[in-house]
Parts: C-alpha cells; sequence; structure tokens
C-alpha cells in the first residue's frame, strides 16, 4: 500500500503516514464505522417505512427494483407483505446517524 500524497510505501495496518501524516483508508473506516452501507431503514427516501429504500442502499441498486421485487412476493407468494412487517419492526432507523453526521 503507497501513501496517496507522498507516495511513501506502507504497512496494511499502518493508518497514518510516518512521512507526511496524511491518513489511509484504515483509519478513515476506523474515525468512521458507518462508511460502509449498514442495513437500516432509509427515512430520507421512504415511500412507506423506508424498508425498501433501505436494501437498496445497502445492495447498491435502484430503489424501483426492490419495490418491483417486493410487490412481486407480496402478490405472487404473499410472504413479501409479512416479510416487509418484520423487517419494518427489526431494522434500525438511520435518522440519529445522519443527524449525529451533519452536527
Amino acid at each position: 500500500m503507497f501513501c496517496t500524497r507522498c507516495g511513501a510505501e506502507l504497512d496494511e495496518k499502518t493508518l497514518y503516514c510516518p512521512q507526511c501524516g496524511t491518513p489511509t483508508k484504515l483509519a478513515e473506516a476506523t474515525a468512521n464505522p458507518y462508511i460502509a452501507p449498514r442495513l437500516a431503514l432509509d427515512k430520507a427516501n421512504k415511500k412507506i417505512a423506508g424498508v425498501c429504500a433501505g436494501f437498496a442502499r445497502y445492495f447498491d441498486i435502484d430503489v424501483l427494483v426492490i419495490r418491483i421485487v417486493w410487490v412481486a412476493l407480496v402478490l405472487g407468494a404473499g410472504v413479501g407483505f409479512f416479510a416487509y412487517l418484520i423487517a419494518w419492526a427489526v431494522m434500525p432507523s438511520d435518522r440519529g446517524d445522519r443527524l449525529a453526521t451533519t452536527n
């Protein structure tokens, strides 16, 4: 691994470059554990509860695809409705995380 600022060769476990002090990706990941997507209700892009928007953000695909699949599960097998209710009850909300990061 190399420093993006000065080009010095770094160890994989190095948090900061010893020559210029630039933080590495490992340092950024340890400083902010929410950089990686996590499965949570997406309150900003919700239609009903934010379940489909949360799954779309987690899997990094269009929310419309998730909603179509969910409607197909509801109409086809009938398990989609119960799965939606369970996901709504179990998934944490992202509202507190978003407020904490904007301040």
